[in-house]
């Protein structure tokens, strides 16, 4: 079975055509609404990559993306309150334990909606949430700046750095509580649909059966690493958005370097992670975001004066994009991208 034959890919075409691009416009102004995420948990794709013994599809990686490409393009807001489902899925997949047992099904199944608290992490050594070891569990204390998904998301998986350099992940209720509290919703440039908070935590305590990973902050950053050096299908699928409205003379050479560019990515990102790729990954990422901006600014001049109404989905696309250009940011993929944008505005030399 091809990639575009399965039945996942199918399902998320016809959500993206018949619930979230016709509404895209209004969600982006209101909120995601429960009954996008109610369309999500049926159609399956919550459990994309996860285990067939739990309830999940077990999908190929390429289906996961291009499952990701069809709703970031269709409604990137959507896409991102969902996209947060599959890290806590995957690390119970890889794990064991209670916690495993007791929520790996529903969330494969789409029972529950988790999202996540952990992008905090890659600031480390500063350690915006600090984890102390209390009472056989587990007390969090701090900040989480960011925290996607509030009011939809049923559980949340939690991240914190203990004194000696350890990441504890743990599972709790998405919710106020004794020790966790939430701020209003964020007012964001883009995707303040997807109900983006920062969170309070002050002593929430987790017992020692709600952890889903524990180990040394080093081995950990290793495997996230790949994730910050990796193009989001999101980029691919807000690009592929902004070139289909496009007349064919202006749309066909960025066509071009987008399944260029698209193929190689993903050709890299199925490869083992070493530090002879690490660059090229993070080259390509660039290249990607330089063409969504592209795609989506061709998007904006083609319509014109239309294309500053809210209704616009120009303007709407073009503004997702910008997002996507410091979602899972570093400071190291920062500093590569910068230098690539001083370079392209650097005066040619002489002939």
């Amino acid at each position: 079975m091809t990639t575009k034959d399965h039945p996942l890919v199918a399902r998320a075409h016809r959500l993206a055509h018949d619930v979230l691009a016709p509404l895209a416009e209004r969600v982006d102004q209101e909120g995601v609404p429960k009954s996008h995420i109610d369309a999500i948990r049926r159609s399956g794709l919550l459990g994309v990559g996860a285990p067939q013994a739990y309830g999940g599809w077990a999908a190929p990686a390429a289906v996961a993306r291009r499952t990701g490409e069809i709703l970031a393009g269709a409604c990137c807001s959507t896409w991102f309150v969902q996209t947060q489902h599959h890290t806590p899925v995957a690390t119970l997949a890889r794990g064991e334990g209670p916690v495993r047992e007791r929520l790996l099904g529903p969330l494969a199944r789409g029972e529950l909606l988790s999202g996540v608290a952990y992008a905090h992490l890659r600031s480390y050594p500063r350690t915006p949430v600090r984890v102390t070891g209390e009472r056989g569990g587990w007390r969090f204390d701090g900040t989480v700046p960011w925290y996607t998904g509030w009011g939809l998301n049923d559980v949340m998986l939690l991240a914190g750095v203990t004194k000696g350099g350890e990441v504890v992940f743990a599972f709790t209720e998405a919710r106020e509580q004794p020790g966790l509290r939430a701020s209003e919703p964020m007012r964001l440039a883009a995707l303040t649909a997807s109900r983006t908070v920062s969170l309070e935590l002050d002593g929430l305590w987790l017992p020692q059966d709600a952890v889903a990973l524990h180990m040394p902050y080093e081995e950990w950053a290793v495997t996230d690493r790949a994730k910050t050096v990796d193009t989001s299908p999101a980029v691919f699928g807000i690009t592929e958005a902004a070139l289909a409205p496009l007349d064919e003379a202006t749309a066909q050479p960025l066509r071009t370097r987008l399944e260029e560019i698209r193929g190689r990515a993903y050709a890299l990102a199925d490869l083992p992670l070493t530090s002879e790729r690490m660059a090229e990954r993070l080259a390509l990422r660039i290249r990607a975001a330089e063409l969504m901006r592209t795609a989506t600014t061709a998007g904006v001049v083609a319509g014109g004066g239309r294309s500053l109404s809210l209704t616009g989905t120009a303007q709407r696309l073009a503004r997702e994009a910008l997002f996507l250009l410091v979602q899972g940011q570093t400071a190291e993929s920062r500093g590569a991208h910068l230098e690539v944008l001083v370079a392209d505005a650097a005066p040619a030399g002489p002939a």
